[in-house]
């Protein structure tokens, strides 16, 4: 039997090769795989966060025959256009020398450590170099900008073009890049954004750009089974015989995130020990709670303190008292009620959220317009984390508060008041 490392088998947040679960029946791979045949239209992947779009885009598109711009590394647009020139191995100068021979030579002059400071010594994808010799002539120069050079190289070489994070990008330059690359993809280059469908973004400037030549890939949500499948196909390789139950507990609190099912798959082997595939079968039958408080504790904890914390003010909140017998101010006492609910990604209406605070509260209730307040403001700082996407979302309008981010809904449940 093939030795496997536990940690080749489970790969949360990274490329699951052993356990890649391709969701049979969705046909995601042969929507996907079609922009490689001409489509001709710029193709969108979105889903929530933790969903498994990049390691969906990267089964069919791997990054070693590709060029990816990862958009939480890009600050400005010719950022953009030189991170696609140093993975080519791109080139911004040419000189042709014309007599009775000539001379052209094409250099990687962007790449390595000139011009882009986020690049340190790379080579790039297939450097470009191509010289001819004459004994004389006249020299013409032609010096592009890198948009102009990164765009007619992409046309030469054809290159897939894959966006993670798109939503990352400056809305200012984000309509700028697609109409920049909108004749490429009209020739047939593949190009592919990843991103989260969320009102902040500014995806409306992108269809309007692309009208009629935009082929949008919705990830749906994972359902039990599709989760249970990385657990039946990565275990036997450990030759680890995890009961049904344990295996079906483990789905049902990955909030419908591939992502937290590989992390409680490799916590719970790493639990029993093992490091590696056994020389004999070994036997799960249950699992400790103290897994989940544990991967809790290594998810949403940062943005809830962040959350907890709130906005910045000179003066002290007031403090409430808890029916714990503790005190919290206002924008923990908000905190502890959403705890109280554990709402998944669901939607929380005010009136749910203000009964959950009436039952952490001993002191009486604040004020509707306080707990609105608070909300707005979360929702502001939520905005703003370093994250690829706020983890909740307040409609004022509506009333109501969306969780959004897997990971930040299970600390919710099992950190928040642990």
């Amino acid at each position: 039997m093939t030795s496997y490392r536990t940690s080749e088998v489970f790969v949360p947040g990274g490329m699951p090769l052993l356990t890649y679960v391709s969701r049979t029946g969705r046909n995601l791979e042969e929507r996907l795989r079609a922009a490689e045949d001409n489509l001709c239209k710029l193709v969108t992947v979105t889903g929530a966060t933790k969903s498994g779009k990049t390691v969906l885009v990267n089964q069919v598109f791997p990054r070693d025959k590709c060029i990816w711009v990862d958009g939480g590394a890009v600050d400005q647009e010719e950022d953009f256009w030189n991170y696609i020139l140093d993975e080519i191995g791109g080139y911004t100068e040419d000189v042709n020398q014309e007599g009775r021979g000539n001379s052209t030579t094409l250099k990687g002059e962007l790449s390595g450590e000139a011009r882009i400071p986020f690049i340190a010594k790379s080579t790039g994808k297939g450097a470009i170099e191509y010289e001819r010799s004459s004994t004389k002539g006249t020299s013409k120069k032609l010096q592009l900008t890198a948009r102009a050079a990164a765009i007619s190289q992409l046309r030469y070489i054809k290159l897939p073009l894959i966006i993670d994070d798109f939503h990352y990008l400056d809305r200012n330059f984000q309509g700028n890049i697609i109409r920049a690359i909108k004749p490429l993809i009209f020739e047939g280059l593949p190009v592919i954004l990843i991103a989260i469908p969320h009102r902040r973004y500014d995806a409306v400037r992108v269809e309007r750009e692309m009208t009629g030549r935009l082929e949008s890939i919705p990830i749906p949500t994972w359902e039990i089974k599709e989760l249970e499948e990385i657990a039946n196909q990565g275990f036997p390789l450990l030759n680890l015989r995890v009961e049904p139950n344990v295996i079906s507990g483990l789905a049902n609190e990955a909030y419908g995130s591939p992502h937290l099912m590989q992390e409680f798959c490799k916590d719970l082997a790493k639990a029993h020990n093992v490091a590696k595939t056994l020389d004999t079968v070994k036997s799960i039958n249950e699992v400790s709670l103290e897994l989940f408080r544990g991967v809790a504790e290594g998810t949403g904890k940062v943005v809830f303190d962040k959350l907890a914390r709130g906005p910045r003010q000179r003066t002290d909140r007031m403090q409430r008292r808890l029916k714990t017998g503790e005190t919290a101010d206002i924008y923990r006492v908000t905190l502890y009620a959403l705890a109280r609910l554990a709402p998944g990604l669901d939607t929380i209406t005010y009136e749910q959220l203000r009964s959950a605070i009436r039952d952490v509260l001993a002191d009486s209730l604040p004020q509707a317009h306080e707990v609105s307040r608070v909300l707005e403001k979360m929702a502001v700082i939520a905005a703003d984390d370093e994250a690829s996407t706020p983890v909740l979302d307040w409609e004022k309008e509506e009333q109501k508060l969306h969780i959004t981010d897997p990971f930040f809904a299970f600390y919710l449940k099992w950190g928040a008041c642990q």
